[in-house]
């Protein structure tokens, strides 16, 4: 585990407000350059490269579409994954200590991804705003530390980030709903709909039926694109 060295911030009222005023703009600002990188690619949000990967997490939506093509992916050495790791740790240790936030980094490698965590130190908890509404934050400082891993190694990242175990949990959301219509679908012979989710979601959901052996589909538009379980 890579720890983040943490800056006590003095119990002043001074400081406290200097430290909210920190996170909110770390968050801001990081929501703000996410979404302007996710406007510029948009328009190839459908487009893959040689690998079969589209940009940003709409590569998790071309691998929904054909749960193959991860398998069909050129596979990534475990040292090279360390490496992104390690390089995304030292992005977000910077960040966090430009905004003198508290924070541990847990770097692991999940199957062909590096797996980064901000998770709660001794010193004291991950500002649960770095997750934001709907994680669109978390979203954007994925996509800042995955461009920072690219600079450095001159590969494209393909990285997961989580804070505070917000993925973690919300996976296992959607395993235990996918579990239950996918029973749902069995009994009734029927295809249903799940609400609108991310990329990310969506690809947990299609695991989780795939596995069942069932089928399903994306339909809909961004940010409105939901998953479709077929029946047998």
């Amino acid at each position: 585990m890579t720890e983040h060295n943490d800056t006590v911030v003095d119990d002043t009222p001074a400081s406290d407000q200097a430290a909210d005023q920190g996170v909110d703009a770390t968050s801001e600002t990081t929501a703000a350059i996410g979404a302007e990188q996710a406007d510029v690619t948009t328009d190839d949000a459908t487009d893959t490269d040689a690998d079969g990967d589209s940009d940003t997490d709409a590569d998790a939506d071309s691998e929904e579409a054909d749960p193959s093509a991860t398998s069909r992916r050129r596979p990534a050495k475990v040292a090279d994954l360390e490496r992104e790791g390690e390089v995304a740790a030292d992005f977000l240790e910077t960040l966090l200590d430009i905004a003198d936030l508290d924070g541990d980094i847990d770097v692991d490698v999940d199957g062909d991804r590096a797996a980064v965590s901000i998770v709660d130190s001794d010193e004291g908890r991950v500002p649960r705003r770095l997750v934001g509404q709907d994680g669109k934050v978390l979203e954007a400082l994925q996509e800042l530390t995955r461009l920072a891993v690219q600079s450095a190694t001159g590969e494209r990242s393909r990285l997961m980030l989580d804070v505070a175990g917000h993925r973690a949990e919300r996976r296992s959301t959607l395993v235990e709903l996918a579990h239950a219509v996918i029973e749902q679908v069995k009994a009734t012979g029927e295809k249903a709909a799940l609400d609108p989710m991310t990329a990310f979601e969506r690809k947990v959901v299609h695991d989780e039926v795939l596995a069942a052996g069932l089928s399903s589909e994306s339909d809909g538009v961004e940010p409105r694109r939901f998953v479709v379980i077929l029946p047998a």
